[in-house]
């Protein structure tokens, strides 16, 4: 009876090992270094600066600039992860931080032992810019006899905008805006022809997704009025880049709004 136990007992064991064997080898994420992490906590300085990087606050990085969002992080294997961002840690002490940024370049800092930097966090709510503010402009077009009038409002919204961005380290940060929406009416003395909300996602045929994701609708402008309706140029750019798609906005005497890409 003993006997059939001890083998009983030796399956057993041998049967979670080979379990959890197979989980490691199937892709457990690698465990956090938390004392890593823990000598981090605190604020750091760069070094031949002096000037305030982050604050590093339980899971979170924060940044002393007033439009950079907080980031989760973790340190993994010798890497910083910051975000959906690994940088490459050089060398770690209780007051020493080094890695590599995006560009490969070693970044330096140590903890700071000024408490005047610590001013630099009093407020931790980082700030979501808005690009417009209510915008209302119409005028009167004549074509083929008939009055047509147009009428446009930009409409600043709490949809969110993430743009990815770096900062003076070469790190990755998130800054975030608040994107539009467009009210167009078009009439024909008092008969109404199109009258829409239009927003940034009804652009996704014309402008790429990823372009798309961190663009903002900034403003849709009268071009001119044709046999085929009365034309207007709608910009999509992404905020602080000189990079926007103008994207043709017709709207036919019929109704019906077509679009078409002009540049980018």
């Amino acid at each position: 009876m003993i006997r059939y136990c001890i083998i009983a007992s030796l399956l057993i064991l041998s049967f979670v090992a080979c379990k959890q064997q197979r989980n490691d080898v199937s892709g457990n994420e690698t465990p956090e270094d938390l004392e890593a992490k823990a000598m981090l906590q605190g604020i750091w300085i760069e070094s031949e600066t002096e000037e305030v990087s982050f604050l590093a606050k339980g899971d979170t990085i924060f940044f002393p600039d007033s439009t950079s969002q907080p980031s989760y992080f973790r340190i993994v294997s010798d890497s910083f992860c910051l975000g959906e961002n690994r940088y490459a840690i050089t060398k770690q002490t209780e007051h020493l931080f080094c890695f590599q940024n995006q560009a490969g370049e070693e970044v330096r800092l140590e903890k700071s032992e000024n408490k005047e930097d610590s001013l630099a966090f009093l407020d931790n709510q980082p700030e979501i810019l808005s690009l417009n503010e209510v915008l209302k402009i119409d005028s009167v077009v004549l074509f083929g006899g008939e009055r047509y009038h147009w009428y446009i409002a930009v409409n600043p919204t709490r949809y969110k905008v993430t743009k990815e961005t770096y900062n003076s380290d070469g790190v990755s940060v998130d800054n975030v805006y608040y994107d539009n929406i467009i009210h167009i009416s078009l009439y024909r003395g008092s008969v109404c022809l199109f009258s829409r909300d239009i927003k940034k996602q009804m652009f996704a045929d014309d402008v790429p997704q990823q372009f798309l994701d961190q663009a903002v609708l900034g403003n849709i402008k009268y071009d001119h009025v044709d046999s085929r309706g009365v034309h207007f140029n709608a910009n999509l750019c992404i905020p602080d880049v000189a990079s926007c798609y103008l994207v043709e906005t017709l709207i036919g005497f019929d109704g019906q709004m077509t679009k078409k890409l002009l540049e980018y």
